[in-house]
């Protein structure tokens, strides 16, 4: 992604997608002027889908050790922080898995 067509909102934006995810992520699918913006996309898809992962795998951890996730579950936030950090200085974010299977699907 070429960093000049990135502009301060579209990393902002990005940031706030992973830190918020997946609430931001699905707000930015509704506003038309922000869900086509290329840098945009890319992340907010990957919020989305990493997201959705992280709650049913909280919730499936919570139930297995009878809420003892709930202690350590916090701990997931550290990667998304670390995202929203790459996305607000303009970088892109590649996560092994999830990245890929985000491209595949089209969806960024």
């Amino acid at each position: 992604m070429a960093s000049n067509s990135v502009t301060s909102d579209d990393k902002l934006w990005a940031a706030l997608a992973w830190v918020f995810t997946p609430l931001v992520p699905i707000i930015l699918m509704l506003i038309e002027d922000k869900k086509n913006r290329p840098f945009i996309k890319e992340h907010y898809m990957q919020a989305l889908v990493w997201g959705v992962v992280v709650i049913v795998a909280w919730f499936v951890l919570t139930t297995i050790t009878l809420g003892f996730f709930v202690c350590i579950g916090w701990l997931i936030w550290i990667p998304q922080l670390y995202w929203a950090f790459q996305a607000f200085n303009g970088k892109s974010v590649n996560i092994p898995v999830l990245t890929d299977f985000v491209k595949k699907q089209g969806w960024a």
